[in-house]
């Protein structure tokens, strides 16, 4: 849709709370979103200048618009979620998490059964989660069955077929772990107690439960009965047990659910930390994906509700490390200072950090483990994406790198049978451009890879990919073509933007599909040699081995650079700045000989 189609029906547009939708030309939903004010939300997207290109390809493919008003920004806020949750709209943040989780079921029946399930139906029963991890469920399970006797036969228990003497004990009851239902020797009112400490159990509220079977130890105490008091010691010993596995936290914090987001590109991750009488009942990280350049906060507030909903919390407060617009005003958000609250924080961030360095670690590994059959599959589909003549066996792929607009760096990274080799990984310092110059750079460092290939009858790969655009893939022509190396192998640029692949010559480039196995490869062969030229990078400048161009003036000193890049953060920065204002810092002189020293550069 167009700006001036859009003017047309702005007017048309309420100024009141609700939910917005876009539809595509097809009755495609694109995006779901709220807003506060319907009209003045909705007309951003036509009338400010859309830097981000899935922004604009979004407002390009609108060709209808629809709303619903809302009483308050709290409806906005879950009918957004709800009808992003219902249609998953192409342009909506994704949520990466597709696992099954497993319940505890009390299910519904005389003297009811419990026990582990990953099918949550609508039959009646009491489903207890989920849980994040079908080992802790059964870790429960074995807890239970230590403290609290309940059936595990699957006998009809109805108090007709009961009182009929259908049924007889079975092993488990002269084990002790069932208390004889099936013969009427434990009542319904009893067994409930028992289901209640279950539910408290799995809450992390063990206090009650410890509270009952002390008294009744000391009950049988006083009727000198120890043989039991024995057994229900033994019980409160595993409780406790298992007490000190679980992480307390506070005992004086009730309920709160802690969240922390680390963002990277357009991929976040989330962790969620469920916390119930003062103690760690679950934990859960999710990845998602943004479509939009959405911000942290956009991401975060994505994310609470969902995770709260799917765990079914009851907590009232949501402890997060910045401050959130968060429409449900019974929730309180807090940002901790210190104390617990930010403990419980850096370690839900932990958790972070420790499930991103997996989500790479995978990708690593994407295709080690898999059959030759597997790992040749997807290069198939690369070599056919992209028309090669050959299967690309072998891939390599260079990148520039510099800070600040200073200190040029370059790195290759080597991909064999689809993962990396990383004993064929390179770095390099560029020795011939003078300044910064992405193109020159390019030109050397990928002259310099192949002249030392050939020189020592290494192998070539069978594709080369230049992180770049046309400028770079020219430069990168250029040596190859000084080595007499074209044509025999295939190179392509790589746009960082819009992540468009060029061939050499094509006036067009083409886009693979964006989900497909070739290019999510293509993607992680990329954001690798972004790491390890990022890594180098960084490496060299902690050593020192960089020098500023400043640090090159005559009659500048150390202390004065710092000085000004503590101000300025940049050469580049500097040298746009006027020169009173360098004289009112650094004085006439050095001033002067800073400004003629970067005019000339």
């Amino acid at each position: 849709m167009r700006s001036d189609e859009f003017q047309q029906i702005a007017h048309t547009i309420p100024q009141d709370p609700g939910v917005y939708r876009y539809y595509d030309q097809d009755q495609h939903l694109l995006y779901v979103g709220k807003a506060k004010n319907l009209r003045k939300r909705v007309s951003s997207y036509f009338t400010k200048q859309q830097v981000s290109y899935k922004t604009h390809e979004l407002v390009k493919r609108i060709a209808k618009i629809e709303f619903t008003i809302v009483n308050s920004e709290k409806d906005a806020f879950l009918l957004e979620n709800s009808l992003i949750k219902q249609y998953q709209p192409k342009f909506n943040i994704d949520l990466k998490d597709d696992k099954t989780y497993p319940y505890l079921v009390i299910k519904k029946e005389p003297f009811p059964r419990v026990f582990l399930t990953r099918k949550k139906i609508q039959d009646g029963s009491e489903y207890l989660g989920p849980f994040t991890s079908a080992g802790k469920v059964r870790e429960i399970l074995q807890v239970i069955k230590q403290i609290i006797p309940l059936r595990t036969c699957k006998l009809p228990l109805t108090p007709t077929n009961i009182s009929k003497g259908k049924f007889k004990v079975c092993l488990e009851y002269h084990l002790g772990n069932c208390l004889g239902p099936c013969e009427g020797l434990q009542s319904l009112a009893e067994y409930e107690n028992g289901l209640q400490r279950v539910r408290n159990i799995l809450k992390g509220n063990l206090q009650p439960v410890v509270h009952e079977l002390e008294q009744e130890m000391n009950k049988y105490v006083q009727d000198l009965a120890f043989e039991k008091a024995a057994i229900v010691k033994k019980k409160l010993d595993f409780l406790e047990e298992y007490e000190t596995k679980s992480v307390v936290v506070s005992r004086t914090m009730h309920h709160a659910d802690i969240f922390t987001i680390y963002k990277e590109d357009t991929w976040a991750y989330v962790n969620y930390l469920m916390v119930q009488y003062g103690t760690i009942v679950q934990t859960h990280t999710i990845s998602l994906e943004g479509k939009l350049e959405e911000s942290e906060e956009e991401m975060l507030s994505f994310a609470i509700p969902q995770l709260r909903e799917r765990f079914g919390s009851i907590a009232k407060e949501c402890i997060v490390p910045f401050h959130l617009e968060y429409p449900d005003a019974d929730i309180t958000i807090t940002v901790p200072k210190g104390g617990d609250k930010k403990q419980l924080l850096e370690l839900s961030m932990k958790n972070v950090l420790y499930f991103r360095d997996e989500i790479k670690r995978k990708k690593i590994l994407r295709l080690e483990g898999k059959s030759d059959f597997e790992k040749k599959q997807v290069l198939y589909e690369l070599q056919r994406a992209l028309q090669l003549s050959e299967v690309p066996n072998h891939i390599e792929c260079f990148d520039n790198s510099n800070f600040q607009g200073s200190f040029p760096v370059s790195a290759m990274v080597c991909f064999k049978e689809g993962i990396p080799s990383k004993k064929d990984y390179r770095h390099y310092h560029i020795k011939t451009v003078e300044g910064i110059n992405d193109f020159a750079s390019m030109k050397e460092v990928v002259g310099r890879r192949y002249k030392r290939v050939v020189e020592e009858g290494g192998d070539l790969p069978q594709l080369v990919i230049i992180d770049g655009g046309k400028g770079q893939l020219g430069a990168a022509l250029e040596a190859l073509d000084e080595l007499n190396l074209i044509g025999q192998f295939t190179i392509v640029g790589l746009a960082k933007k819009k992540e468009e692949i060029f061939f050499p010559g094509d006036t067009e480039s083409i886009q693979l599909d964006w989900n497909s196995e070739s290019m999510k490869l293509i993607r992680f062969i990329r954001d690798e040699v972004h790491r390890f030229g990022i890594t180098f990078h960084r490496q060299i400048r902690s050593k020192g081995t960089f020098k500023s161009d400043l640090e090159q003036i005559p009659g500048v000193g150390k202390k004065t650079i710092e000085t000004l890049l503590k101000i300025y953060k940049s050469p580049g920065a500097i040298a746009d700045t006027n020169i009173e204002s360098l004289i009112a810092i650094v004085g006439r002189d050095k001033a002067v000989k800073i400004k003629e020293f970067l005019e000339k550069k």
